[in-house]
């Protein structure tokens, strides 16, 4: 519920800029091309697939200089990774293979260049983002044996009975974000975005020592969308 609230009032928020702004929401959605990176419970690098997720969600653009915008969005996004991820690190024999699925809500606050090209705008931003975990799913495929484990959002777990039917990530994730695109005079734009996530995702275990896990979100994609 304080997830709802929060989300309901950045969109009153941006609309409110908008209107002051007297520049419209620009909508827009996309395909994300995702990845966990980093280091493994030994200190080894992890050797994952990149995972195919979405996002969508609204963005708008305050003018603060001559061609220069701050543009703050919320979006829905989905992140993860395919292929040789698991809690705890193990490696089976046969084809094995797990797809992790985490759904963030996220809010981006990018500086945009946005020069005017042609008849329309040539788009050139970066900036940070901030998110945080709402849902997910962690799948596991075995030659013919599936086991899937739902995603639950901590910092620190205690006990591991429940790993079985459980897969932990810590809630809050931030990093950032470059994008290039371009805006058309109709108000359509279509837009090359990349991130680099700064925080460790995966929680601590109370009950492993030496733990050198380090997940890390990054990614990029493409958006389509509109500016009203």
């Amino acid at each position: 519920m304080k997830m709802k609230i929060l989300t309901l009032s950045a969109i009153l928020i941006l609309s409110s800029l908008a209107m002051q702004a007297q520049i419209g929401f620009g909508l827009l959605g996309g395909v994300n091309f995702q990845n966990i990176n980093g280091k493994n419970s030994n200190g080894d690098k992890l050797e994952n697939g990149l995972l195919t997720g979405f996002h969508a969600g609204v963005n708008v653009n305050i003018p603060i200089a001559p061609d220069f915008y701050f543009q703050p969005g919320l979006l829905f996004s989905v992140k993860g990774a395919n292929n040789e991820f698991f809690s705890p690190d193990i490696k089976a024999s046969g084809d094995y293979t797990t797809t992790t699925r985490l759904s963030y809500i996220e809010m981006p606050l990018n500086l945009l260049f946005r020069p005017q090209l042609g008849n329309g705008f040539l788009l050139l931003g970066f900036g940070p983002y901030v998110a945080y975990g709402i849902s997910g799913m962690e799948t596991t495929q075995l030659n013919n044996l599936s086991v899937e484990r739902t995603v639950k959002f901590k910092n620190s777990v205690e006990g591991w009975t429940d790993l079985v039917e459980n897969a932990y990530y810590r809630p809050f994730d931030a990093g950032a974000n470059i994008l290039f695109g371009y805006e058309f005079g109709i108000g359509a734009f279509v837009q090359l975005n990349a991130q680099l996530g700064l925080l460790k995702i995966n929680p601590e275990y109370d009950w492993i020592t030496d733990d050198q896990r380090a997940y890390k979100n990054t990614g990029y994609g493409l958006s389509l969308g509109y500016r009203f």
